[in-house]
């Protein structure tokens, strides 16, 4: 049995008067806003990068990738340091490493030291995520707690959709540079303001057989770096797998003396593989810990309450479609339609605006016929927007011809992510919020690279198939048909355009629009059944014990945090 992180003798916190506490939520919406928006601004933003820096495409593939590997390995570490040592200490540390690490990025000098920027960006946001969702979690109840985490859970998702808009609009005005060093004002506007309006929590610290509390000694170092080793290897296994190939490698790897072969065994299985050990081992000594009494970084009871487990799968799946989508819509506009990295972002914007409007009513839907309803509904619009969008897409499909389904696609996940966090962790005790938090802020991180990497997967292949077969029974000699759909592939539908522009090329050009089409309709399918499976998990979720959708719960009513200055 795990010691208990709470005191029968701790003193119940005074709340934070409501005006200050709804201040304190602007700083944490902010807060939030600025890391999402930093993890996908970058895709717009890499081809400006890639000519100012002279990036080769494996610098660039990092600099994509490097943000989102490190924020998920240190989510669950950084969520259990927020309890012991307080959330807004570590939010306002997060605020100042991420905005540190903005200034570097803008000034980086070459791909190198853009790698490393992105890197440090990513254990900045990690301190930032967990750390604002334990602290809505501590500091709000009852009605108030719905509204919280409509506000916060539309942010997340609108952010995310909203970051290529912002990465367009800022390239096409300014550059890539000032994306990153804009970050320099937010970020010391941020900090200031959470000293000034965001309450300190913390979980009241476990004392050891000697009557000690809080010694460094009793931190799970252990899980801490088996965390971070393991959710890293499966994130790099996850978002490299496309580059370097699932089994058999496409590519060769380098790292400083470490070289890889272009031929053979792929690295990925291996990073796979290496995960499963590290993750495994984390879930032994997690238990042994627990079992002898001591703190752990994991506490695996969190998944006996029902709401929570089922909370994190259906978190991963949201994120699967989401993220998929993101990934695969672009790349037609782009292939089929050449479409700029502004009229994309625009394309994409319905999604933002559905998420935006639909978190604001969540709150008060939610209180009315329940959190879990909410999701449910959520799921629901965003499963019957993705059927539409796949029934309708064809070769000449644009961005006005997306806007309608991405509307209502957006309306549902806004309406699933605002509540869905709520119900996930209405249930967890207070003083494991930043365990609860770390872990789901995680789920979402993996559910986002798995979306990646599943969507990614089903539409190359079906671009390659596709393509395949439209060029069989043409003019061209089978080597050349080989070549155009390898190239048509490889460039993820790109060289569509390069077709476009070739003398005599027509019909090629116009097979790879279809091939495009039909590609992107397999990926959106794909896209759907994954989310029918989180629409069928929804309807196992129930609303916390005690509770009809007021966001009560055990977490709400007793297992309070530790006081500290509660400004």
């Amino acid at each position: 049995m795990s010691m208990p992180l709470t005191s029968s003798t701790a003193p119940t916190p005074a709340r934070a008067t409501g005006r200050r506490r709804w201040l304190g939520m602007a700083v944490i919406s902010l807060g939030v806003a600025l890391i999402v928006v930093d993890a996908t601004i970058v895709s717009v933003l890499l081809p400006q990068i890639i000519s100012g820096l002279g990036l080769t495409s494996t610098d660039a593939e990092w600099v994509t990738s490097v943000y989102a590997l490190v924020f998920a390995a240190l989510l669950i570490p950084f969520g259990r340091a927020g309890d012991l040592f307080g959330r807004r200490r570590l939010f306002v540390l997060g605020v100042g490493v991420f905005t540190v690490a903005s200034v570097a990025a803008a000034l980086a000098p070459g791909g190198s030291a853009l790698i490393g920027a992105r890197a440090a960006q990513g254990v900045g946001a990690a301190m930032i995520l967990p750390a604002t969702l334990s602290t809505v979690h501590a500091t709000f109840t009852g009605r108030d707690r719905a509204v919280a985490f409509g506000i916060y859970g539309s942010l997340i998702s609108g952010m995310a959709a909203l970051g290529p808009l912002v990465g367009g609009a800022v390239a096409s005005a300014s550059g890539w540079r000032w994306a990153f060093g804009v970050n320099l004002p937010l970020g010391a506007a941020l900090a200031a303001g959470a000293l000034l309006l965001m309450p300190e929590t913390r979980a009241p610290r476990p004392a050891r057989a000697d009557g000690r509390r809080g010694a460094l000694r009793d931190i799970d170092w252990a899980g801490g770096v088996l965390s971070a080793l393991g959710f890293g290897a499966l994130m790099c296994g996850l978002i490299e797998g496309q580059s370097y190939g699932w089994w058999t490698a496409t590519r060769g790897f380098s790292a400083g003396p470490f070289d890889w072969p272009a031929t053979g065994l792929s690295p990925i299985p291996i990073m796979l593989g290496l995960s499963a050990v590290l993750l495994s081992a984390l879930v032994l000594v997690e238990r042994a810990r627990a079992a002898a009494g001591r703190p752990v970084l994991l506490d695996l009871t969190l998944f006996k309450i029902p709401g929570f487990r089922r909370g994190n799968l259906t978190l991963a799946l949201v994120n699967v479609g989401e993220l998929g989508l993101l990934f695969v819509l672009p790349l037609f506009l782009l292939g089929a339609h050449g479409s700029a990295p502004l009229q994309i972002s625009l394309a994409i914007l319905p999604l933002a605006a559905g998420a935006f409007l639909a978190g604001g009513a969540a709150g008060r839907l939610a209180q009315r016929g329940g959190p879990h309803r909410v999701v449910q509904l959520g799921m629901a619009l965003e499963v019957a927007a993705v059927v539409a969008l796949a029934v309708t897409l064809g070769p000449a499909t644009g961005g006005l011809g997306l806007a309608p389904w991405m509307l209502l696609y957006g309306l549902g996940l806004g309406l699933t992510s605002a509540q869905l966090t709520n119900v996930s962790l209405m249930d967890v005790p207070r003083a494991q919020a930043g365990q609860a938090s770390g872990t789901q802020s995680t789920s979402r991180q993996v559910g986002a690279a798995l979306g990646i990497a599943f969507v990614g997967a089903v539409f190359a292949t079906s671009l390659g198939d596709a393509m395949a077969d439209r060029l069989q029974d043409g003019p061209l000699t089978a080597d050349r048909q080989a070549a155009i759909v390898h190239e048509l592939r490889h460039s993820a539908g790109t060289y569509a355009r390069d077709l476009h522009d070739a003398p005599g090329m027509g019909d090629v050009a116009r097979a790879a629009d279809e091939s495009l089409a039909v590609a992107t309709k397999r990926a959106v399918l794909a896209t759907g059944a994954v989310l029918a499976l989180g629409m069928v998990m929804t309807l196992r979720l129930r609303p916390a014990a005690g509770s009809a959708g007021s966001g009560g719960g055990p977490g709400a009513r007793g297992d309070r945090d530790r006081p500290e200055s509660r400004r």
